[in-house]
C-alpha cells in the first residue's frame, strides 16, 4: 500500500509542481512592474525576492542573526566611540592644516572672572592672534563647566570623567585631579588617531603672540619646561606638560599609547611626572622626537624672563590655588596691557619687568633654577 500510494502520489506532485512554477513564472513579470511603480523599490524588491525564492522575512532574519552571533560571514560591529561628538566636532574647529589647540576648565576655572576669562582674553589682547581663539577647542570636565563654557566660547566638549566630582577647585595630586589629566591623555590620543595635530594648553596661562612660530617642524612632540639651558642636552631640561604641541603621525599615537601604558609602574604619579620617567624610553624604543621649549618665549611662574618683546605664553606653573593664580595672571595681563599700549619708542627704551608673581612663588616656597 505505502509503496502504491507513493508511486501515485509522487507523479501527481511532479504535474502540480510544473502547474505552480509555471504560474509563478508568468506572474513575476506582472508584479516586477508593479512594484517597480511604487515609491519604495528596493523594499519591494526584497519581497519579491524572497517570495520567489520560497523563503520568508523571518528566515533570513535569523539566519542573520545566526551569522552575527557566530558565523565568520557577518562584518564585525563598528568600534563605539570612546569620546562620542569629538570627531563631529573637530573639523569645525581645526585650521586648515588640521591643527587644534586644546585647553580644559571645571566649574571654577570657567567661572566668571576666572581662568578661562583671562585665557580668552589673552588672545583678543595679544598681537596677531585673535584668531586663533575661533580654534581652541575647551575641553569641560563638569556639566557646570561646559555649560559657562558655552555661554562664552564656540567650541565646547564635555568631557565625562568616571564616578568623580570635578566641579570644585581640584585639589593638585587629589584622586580627582590624578583621574582627569590621564582620561585628558587619553582624549588627545584620539584626537590624533582621528589626524589632527594638537597644541595643548592649561587654562591657567596667557598668550601674548603666535605660539607656532616657534616650535620645531621636524619634532613629534615639543613642550614646554620649568626652567631651560641650551647647555643642557635636549632631554635633561625639566620639561612641563602644562604646553606641549604634538604632530598626527603614526609614531606620535604610540607614544601617546606608550605614556598612558606606562602609569601602572608609577603609581600616583600625575601624567607628566611619568612622562618625565619614561622620556628617554620614548626616543630609545619609539625614535621620538621631543623638543623642550625656551623660557625665554613660553615662560612661567617657574621660569621667566623680563623680555616682553619676545615673550610667548606666561604659565602660572609653580603654583598652588585657584585663587593664587588668578590673581598673578590678573597682574601677568594688566603688565602686557601696558607694554602694548607704550609707543614704539617707549618700547625701545626697554627696563620693563613683568609683576613679580609673589603669591605664587610663595605658595610653592618657590627658589631660583641654577642652570649649568
Amino acid at each position: 500500500m505505502g509503496l502504491g500510494l507513493g508511486g501515485g502520489g509522487g507523479m501527481a506532485m511532479i504535474n502540480r509542481n510544473h502547474v505552480v512554477s509555471f504560474l509563478a513564472g508568468a506572474a513575476l513579470p506582472t508584479l516586477l512592474l508593479f512594484f517597480l511603480a511604487s515609491d519604495k523599490v528596493s523594499e519591494q524588491l526584497a519581497i519579491v525576492s524572497r517570495w520567489g525564492s520560497g523563503g520568508s522575512s523571518s528566515a533570513a532574519a535569523a539566519d542573520h542573526d545566526l551569522r552575527g552571533a557566530g558565523g565568520d560571514a557577518a562584518p564585525p560591529p563598528a568600534q563605539q566611540e570612546k569620546f562620542p561628538g569629538l570627531p563631529e566636532l573637530l573639523p569645525k574647529v581645526a585650521m586648515e592644516d588640521r591643527t587644534v589647540i586644546i585647553t580644559s576648565v571645571n566649574e571654577a576655572w570657567a567661572a566668571p572672572g576666572s581662568l578661562l576669562d583671562l585665557y580668552r582674553d589673552s588672545f583678543k589682547n595679544g598681537e596677531g592672534i585673535a584668531h586663533l581663539l575661533d580654534h581652541v577647542l575647551v575641553v569641560a570636565v563638569d556639566p557646570a563647566g561646559f555649560r559657562r563654557c558655552k555661554a562664552v566660547h564656540p567650541h565646547c566638549y564635555l568631557l565625562h570623567v568616571k564616578s568623580i566630582n570635578l566641579t570644585s577647585a581640584t585639589r593638585f595630586m587629589s584622586r580627582e585631579y590624578l583621574e582627569l589629566v590621564w582620561t585628558k591623555l587619553s582624549l588627545q590620543q584620539r584626537v590624533l588617531e582621528l589626524g589632527y595635530n594638537f597644541l595643548f594648553t592649561d587654562c591657567d596661562m596667557v598668550l601674548f603672540r603666535d605660539p607656532f612660530r616657534h616650535i620645531a617642524v621636524y619634532a613629534d612632540m615639543s613642550t614646554s619646561s620649568d626652567d631651560y639651558s641650551a647647555a643642557r642636552a635636549p632631554l635633561d631640561n625639566p620639561l612641563n606638560t602644562g604646553l606641549y604641541y604634538v604632530k598626527a603621525t603614526s609614531r606620535s599615537v604610540e607614544m601617546l599609547r606608550y605614556w598612558q601604558a606606562a602609569r601602572p609602574r608609577f603609581p600616583g604619579a600625575h601624567d607628566q611626572a611619568v612622562f618625565g620617567h619614561i622620556k628617554h624610553e620614548l626616543v630609545a624604543k619609539l625614535r621620538a622626537r621631543i623638543e623642550p621649549l625656551d623660557t625665554l618665549y613660553f615662560g612661567g611662574f617657574c621660569e621667566y624672563h623680563d623680555d616682553l618683546a619676545r615673550a610667548v605664553t606666561m604659565h602660572a606653573d609653580c603654583c598652588v590655588g585657584l585663587d593664587t593664580k588668578v590673581h598673578d595672571l590678573t597682574d601677568i595681563a594688566a603688565d602686557w596691557k601696558n607694554y602694548t599700549g607704550m609707543s614704539p619708542e617707549e618700547r625701545k627704551k626697554g627696563g620693563f619687568k613683568w609683576t613679580y608673581p609673589t603669591r605664587c612663588r610663595n605658595s610653592i616656597g618657590w627658589r631660583k633654577p641654577v642652570h649649568p
